[in-house]
């Protein structure tokens, strides 16, 4: 009884503890969330002639400068993590934001704020992929679900914010050209928090383990709240591990094992779908695209205050639904919907069945209803299943891919994004993301068998 009492009394202090560590891993999602979204208002004002004076094609480069930053980021960041651990990375992580949202809030030239946006994307690709990993490694597999969304619900918080403190920087200061400075500058706030609160932070145990760090791992399985029966499994795993030196795989033993490719190619074609939904687009060029239908600036900007809301409260109760069922078809439910809204947003763009403000009406209510099921679906599952379809030994390297390639299908997209809308118009870019969200759910029912990412793992484990 007295051993019960004290495993209860050290799983709740655990309990607490990880809610901590959780929160302030889930701050790298909301500076994700931030700096992905501020240039949707940030845009509008540093493309004045007074200010930067971009064209569309500057536009696109301003955009999508991050999102190169980013795929370098993505790309480094398994390694580096593997490197000199989770805590350590997120740690530089927290120090590049800082000076890097900065830098661009300081930036005298288009060109400045190109690179200044470049090194900011490798901060925010190495969250984007480092975060949910980190979040995963730390949680007792009761809790993993949970806190891996926290990471999903932090990135559209962040971009809530971002929409808020733009329309209303942008609404009282709207003949002050340079408010974009402001705009971007305030994520230094949250960036600098991060690297403070990070010296609190536990090391992955499960990384230690593969370190040969087996004292420390104990003590920080411990102090997470980790069940004695998890904690034994996972020193028996990272036991297995060691022995066979599948730690070490190269690229020929990669390809050379079918349930390594299979997983590999699982993980891509996630980080294609996440992208190819076309929300990035809307989150990037929201301002834009709703100025193209007729608002006015200042109404734009409040405008994506109600979408950046509704897209949270979508994600807390979507994280909440999809935990409790098949990750798999969740993904192809939520893309289908995507489909629908922007096919409807086709429709009422090009059928003219409204008003100028039953057009505008139409428009948001579609694009509020687009980025719910985006947000409360799509998003958390691509990064719920990346945590979670590979094995601990391949893991870092393997996401690192799959969140590079979601970057650099990021990267596509939003370069060519201000070229279509101004080549086609805003009703057959809504067309495009239709089909390419049908050419998804395709893609998740043919190659996302749950069958078959068990049997994979299974063997790869």
């Amino acid at each position: 009884m007295r051993e019960f009492m004290q495993e209860h009394r050290l799983t709740r202090i655990g309990d607490s503890f990880l809610k901590y560590a959780s929160s302030v891993i889930a701050l790298g999602g909301f500076l994700f969330g931030y700096d992905t979204g501020v240039i949707n208002g940030a845009l509008s004002f540093l493309s004045q002639p007074d200010q930067l004076n971009l064209s569309s094609a500057q536009q696109g480069i301003v955009s999508s400068s991050l999102i190169i930053g980013c795929c370098i980021g993505a790309l480094l960041s398994g390694r580096l993590a593997d490197r000199i651990g989770r805590k350590a990375t997120l740690q530089w992580v927290a120090i590049i934001f800082t000076i890097a949202t900065l830098g661009c809030s300081f930036a005298l030239t288009s060109g400045m704020l190109i690179v200044f946006r470049a090194v900011l994307g490798v901060s925010v690709g190495c969250a984007s992929d480092l975060a949910p990993m980190y979040l995963a490694e730390i949680s007792p597999s009761e809790w993993r679900s949970q806190n891996v969304n926290k990471n999903a619900v932090a990135i559209v918080i962040g971009q809530l914010s971002a929409f808020a403190i733009n329309a209303v920087l942008g609404n009282i200061w709207e003949d002050w050209g340079p408010i974009w400075r402001v705009m971007m500058g305030v994520a230094a706030l949250p960036a600098f928090l991060l690297w403070l609160l990070s010296f609190d932070l536990p090391q992955s145990p499960k990384w230690q383990l593969l370190n040969n760090s087996l004292t420390q791992a104990k003590k920080n399985f411990r102090k997470l709240g980790f069940p004695k029966v998890d904690i034994q499994k996972n020193l028996i795993r990272a036991k297995e591990m060691v022995k066979t030196e599948q730690d070490n795989l190269n690229i020929k033993e990669i390809f050379s094992n079918k349930g390594l490719v299979y997983l590999l190619l699982a993980g891509i074609t996630i980080g294609f779908i996440q992208q190819l939904s076309g929300v990035n687009a809307i989150m990037y060029y929201g301002t834009v695209l709703l100025e193209k239908v007729g608002m006015s600036r200042g109404m734009s900007l409040y405008s994506n205050i109600l979408v950046g809301v509704i897209s949270t409260v979508a994600t807390l109760l979507g994280t909440r639904l999809i935990v409790k069922h098949n990750h798999q078809r969740m993904l192809g439910v939520g893309l289908l919907g995507n489909a629908v809204c922007l096919g409807l947003l086709t429709v009422v763009l090009q059928g003219n069945f409204f008003s100028n403000t039953g057009t505008n009406i139409a428009v948001l209510l579609l694009l509020a209803f687009f980025l719910a099921v985006q947000q409360g679906i799509v998003s958390p599952v691509t990064w719920l299943l990346l945590s979670e379809i590979f094995p601990q030994q391949i893991k870092a390297r393997f996401m690192a891919i799959s969140t590079t390639v979601i970057w650099l299908t990021n990267f596509t997209i939003s370069l060519l994004c201000p070229i279509l809308l101004g080549s086609f118009g805003t009703a057959n870019l809504f067309l495009t993301f239709t089909c390419s969200n049908i050419f998804c759910v395709c893609l998740t029912f043919l190659i996302l068998k749950p069958h078959w990412l068990k049997i994979s793992f299974k063997r790869v484990k």
